[in-house]
This record gives C-alpha cells, structure tokens and sequence, in this order.
C-alpha cells in the first residue's frame, strides 16, 4: 500500500504538522495521482476546525483543490494514462444511481463522497490534496488542458467551478449586468470567468484596496460597500449577483440591486443565518438562490472553458512548511489570491 507525505491537523485549536498516510493501490478502475499542487481554500480551515457544525475526524487531512499527474492506473482504467495532468475537486464518488448522478449534478448526490472527511467506499477515511499522491476513481477525475499551468489550475478544482456553474446556470453574457461581491478566492475568478462571457462585470466589494486588480482582472466597474450611496446608484442594476464572502450581509439592501427577473447567488456561507424581508423579492419578481460547486460534466467544461481563455487563479506558491502561516493569512483575508501548495516540499 503506498505512503504518501501529508500535513495533518490533530485538533481544532492545534496546528497542521508533517505525517504520512496510507493510499490505497489503484483498483481496477482507479488512478494513483501523484499531486503537484493543492490550493487552499477557507472551507479547508472552516471544515478543520469545525466551524460549520461538522465534526472533523482527526487528524485530518484536507485539500479539495488538487492538480497533479497519473503515476499509475489499474487494470480497466479507459479515460486517462500514466502521465496525464489531471485534477481532482470537491468530491471523490458518489452513489451514480439517483437523479442527480444521472443527470451530471453528483455534487447534489445524497451518497457524494467529499474528498476528506468523509468515509471512502473502502470503508477507510478520506484525505484530501495537502499531500504527495491520491487515488481516486476514474470517473471522479478531470483532465487539466495542457494551455493551463498547474500551479494556477489548481485552485479552479473549487474556486473556478463555484463561480463558474452559477454564471453558467443563470446566463452570464453578453447584455448582462453580473456584479461579484467579494474580490477574494472565489470572487477573483468570478471577475475573470464573468467577463471571458461577455457580462458587464461589477466588483462590490468592503473597500477600495482591490480596484485596480479588479479592472486588471476585466471588471468594468467597482463599488465600496462601504459608500451608502452606492447602494442607492446602483438599485435595480444587475440581471446576476453572486455573493462570494461569508460575512454577514444586509440581503435586503444587495437584493434591491437586483433588475426584473434577477437572481442573487449565494456561494459564500456566513456562519449565522440571514435573513431577509419577502417584499425584495415580491416587488420586482426577483430570486434568491443557492450554488454549490459542479458535477464532474461541467467542471471539465469550466477546464476546457479557462484554457481556451487562459484563465487561471492568481496565486502565491508556498512550501508545506508555511501551511499554517498561510491558513492564519486567509483567515485575515490576506492574500491575493490563493494560496498553492507545493507538493514537492511535504
């Protein structure tokens, strides 16, 4: 059974520390990924620590966002061959007969796996992408176009397909208004995504620090939500709003912004619930919807969709040494715009 160098976090109020862990043989249609890169996402620190209301299994080894290269594939595997880039996201199996699975919706599918914290078909935990190698079913695992550096595909295994399933789902194009709030992980590449459709992109974010990436990134505008007038400016504006922070937000105000028949995203979760007044939504026929990530059908579209426009995420590369500098970074949303791990240096 393979061994694979991993950083692991041992408790809630504790750090991630070096540790290796034990990856099963590649089944008879399974791949041994060896991983180059993994992003860090705030789910990662959230699920960890237990913030949502989840009861980690520690030590936990976390990482959804995973770009690397086959080693080995075992003995029916049809769609990918030793050397492939490939990427592995948010899950690793799911049950593949109900509605959702049928459809090309697993990440919907009661039986979804994640890919930590979670229990493999195996019977054995799941750990994630803050490692060397990982074995995943083949139907579970994307090809990383060869236009698209891994370092920077990495985090779109998450972070792209978060914004991108929404924008897609709810036709970000050309003659619409999508503003993104938030410019963080999530929202960088919301920028990027919603502007390679053809939207008019907006950035509402808490301040005016981020503008000049935003416009670097292909918005056309950007607002302070700190500026009360721009809420009044901005009022029945935009056809798509996708909400990408987990703060609290006043919904009432956000969702007067909204045009006749449009719709607000919410893929950013705050950790208290929000609430809001039903006349927003009544007044000018409005929706309030939520978004998870994609099924394994459109994140390999998202792929295919960032290297035709050479979209990746704006990221620093650190050693596994510096995974707990960084998670406290993110944790003060200090960093632009992911943090990648280097699976070279676990």
């Amino acid at each position: 059974m393979p061994t694979a160098h991993a950083y692991a976090l041992p408790s809630a109020a504790g750090q991630l520390v070096p540790t290796t862990i034990q990856r099963r043989e590649p089944g008879p249609h399974e791949v041994f990924i060896a991983i180059k890169f993994a992003g860090i996402c705030h789910s990662d620190i959230h699920i960890a620590r237990g913030e949502w209301g989840n009861s980690p299994a520690y030590p936990i080894v976390v990482g959804h966002e995973i770009a690397g290269v086959v080693e080995a594939v075992g003995s029916e595997v049809t769609k990918h061959a030793v050397g492939d880039r490939v990427g592995v996201g948010c899950f690793v199996d799911s049950c593949r007969e109900c509605e959702a699975c049928r459809d090309g919706e697993e990440q919907f599918c009661k039986g979804n796996i994640p890919t930590y914290n979670s229990t493999g078909r195996d019977g054995k935990p799941t750990a994630g992408g803050y490692s060397t190698h990982i074995t995943v079913d083949e139907n579970y695992v994307v090809r990383i176009p060869g236009a698209l550096e891994l370092d920077v595909a990495a985090p779109l295994l998450c972070a792209g397909i978060t914004l991108y399933s929404p924008l897609a789902m709810w036709g970000a194009g050309p003659g619409k208004q999508v503003a993104i709030i938030g410019m963080g992980g999530l929202g960088h590449m919301g920028v990027k995504i919603a502007h390679a459709l053809g939207a008019e992109v907006s950035v509402i974010s808490q301040s005016l620090k981020k503008q000049d990436d935003a416009f670097r990134l292909g918005a056309d505008h950007y607002y302070a939500s700190s500026d009360a007038s721009a809420f009044e400016d901005l009022k029945g504006r935009f056809d798509l709003i996708i909400n990408t922070v987990s703060a609290d937000l006043d919904l009432d105000a956000y969702l007067g912004l909204l045009a006749l028949d449009g719709t607000f995203v919410i893929a950013g979760l705050p950790e208290k619930p929000m609430t809001f007044h039903p006349l927003s939504l009544h007044r000018v026929r409005r929706r309030l919807v939520g978004t998870k990530n994609g099924g394994i059908r459109q994140t390999q579209e998202m792929l295919d969709f960032c290297a035709e426009h050479g979209l990746g995420a704006e990221v620093e590369v650190i050693p596994g040494e510096k995974i707990n500098e960084a998670w406290e970074r993110v944790v003060a949303s200090d960093v632009r715009y992911r943090f990648v791990i280097d699976a070279s240096t676990l």
